[in-house]
């Protein structure tokens, strides 16, 4: 357009035309496809740097000094948003812009396309055969001979007074169509799923009671009243190990209990087999020592709380204090490292005073100490994802819609000027296929 004519335009005009430009820009595949990498890539760092952790995580993962590359410090992360990636304003932007190029794309191409090739296109004249990846001049008796034999080969067949169109595989012109419906599905299960799903960590003794309230992450539309319009009671909580030593499975024996008291459900959790309840999910992730119950000669039952010490890597070990006067004044120190029962005892000289195992009495500083048990904890990492069920129905469309697109889209023509027969056709893919059928046709005129 000159610019003569653009000044000349109305503001309605000029709208359009910016209207018209941008649709066209958006709609354009390579901008899909470069939006498509560019998620691709950021989904991939989601999945490489641990998301939703503590800020000292990040601290002491992605030091200042030496940075990650030369620059990924946990300041930097944390700034782009790199610590909960999926729940980003820039990148629900691109999955937005993606799918309205998606959109434009289905409106301006595939569409069309779709409507141009329900369209009956008849050929009246003998010339328009040459512009047909395959045609040929045919002896035959009539059309009616033609027609049928595009009958038994799956063809849909238009005819008019000396003319034949025939079609089949428009699922292909519907697959593609299809493919990006169930892609658009997927990200508004997406972004539905970030808006409205929640993310929540607890560690929970064994034997205890909790509603859900560590949330590390809450969507903007999350109806945090139904997360917590129940309970859930740790009845037991165990490990399995090896012969030699190592943890082999820990397990959580939970129930759902409602406002009224009432056990609803209850299932016994491992890793990789959680407990589903009204759209929320508890997946087993670690485990810890919470405390240990002790007896002082034959004074009541009391439970002392465990702490995790620091060994530099040196494996998991637990401590605590237990005093043996009344007022403080001196006691031991209790140190294990799993929930097999073995345990050791440490003078306030640092010294080992001795080796025992639950239920064995020992006497410490002139008092029969005995240690009963050693309580457990379970660590849960519990989500909600309300978009789930839309992004695996989106799922479903897209590979319903790729198989269609394999699909050929054959279109055959046909015509008779006086005692001249033309046919001939055109695929949009497996063209030695579509060959070899249009050479049966032939060998049976």
């Amino acid at each position: 357009m000159s610019v003569s004519n653009y000044n000349n335009l109305s503001i309605k005009g000029k709208f359009d035309l910016y209207f018209r430009r941008l649709i066209s820009t958006i709609a354009d595949l390579r901008l899909a496809i470069i939006l498509l990498l560019v998620i691709a890539i950021f989904s991939i760092t989601g999945t490489i740097i641990e998301q939703n952790q503590p800020i000292n995580y990040y601290q002491e993962n992605y030091p200042e000094n030496p940075a990650l590359f030369g620059f990924l410090t946990w300041q930097v992360l944390l700034n782009i948003g790199l610590n909960h990636v999926y729940t980003t304003w820039w990148y629900l932007a691109i999955l937005f812009l993606f799918g309205s190029s998606l959109i434009a794309c289905t409106f301006r191409r595939q569409l069309p396309a779709l409507k141009s090739a329900k369209i009956w296109s008849f050929y009246h004249q003998s010339r328009q055969f040459n512009k047909l990846a395959f045609s040929a001049e045919i002896t035959t008796e009539s059309l009616n001979i033609i027609e049928s034999i595009l009958n038994k080969k799956g063809y849909k067949v238009f005819s008019s007074d000396n003319s034949i169109y025939a079609q089949k595989g428009i699922a292909g012109r519907v697959g593609p169509i299809i493919v990006h419906i169930g892609m658009i599905i997927i990200l508004l299960g997406a972004i539905w799923g970030a808006f409205s799903g929640f993310f929540a960590q607890e560690m929970i003794a064994s034997g205890n009671t909790f509603i859900i309230k560590n949330y590390l992450e809450a969507g903007k539309l999350t109806n945090l009243e139904k997360a917590q319009s129940f309970q859930v009671k740790v009845n037991d909580f165990w490990i399995d190990y090896t012969p030699e030593g190592k943890v082999d499975q820990f397990y959580s024996d939970l129930s759902v209990i409602n406002k009224q008291g009432e056990e609803v459900k209850r299932k016994t959790i491992f890793v990789n087999q959680p407990l589903r309840y009204k759209g929320i999910t508890f997946y087993q992730t670690s485990w810890s020592i919470s405390g240990v119950k002790v007896q002082l000669n034959n004074s009541p039952i009391f439970q002392l709380p465990m702490a995790e010490l620091a060994t530099e890597n040196q494996g998991r070990i637990w401590g605590t204090w237990i005093p043996t006067k009344p007022d403080l004044s001196e006691g031991v120190s209790l140190i294990t490292k799993d929930l097999q029962g073995t345990m050791f005892l440490y003078n306030m000289q640092g010294e080992l005073i001795n080796a025992i195992r639950p239920n064995m009495p020992v006497e410490v500083n002139g008092v029969n100490l005995k240690v009963l048990q050693l309580v457990g904890a379970t660590g849960l990492q519990i989500k909600s994802d309300p978009g789930v069920p839309i992004v695996y129905f989106g799922f479903a469309l897209l590979m319903i819609g790729v198989v269609m697109s394999y699909v050929s889209f054959s279109q055959v023509w046909a015509l008779q000027e006086g005692n001249r027969f033309f046919i001939g056709g055109k695929t949009n893919r497996a063209q030695v296929a579509f060959e070899k059928e249009m050479y049966n046709i032939l060998e049976q005129l």
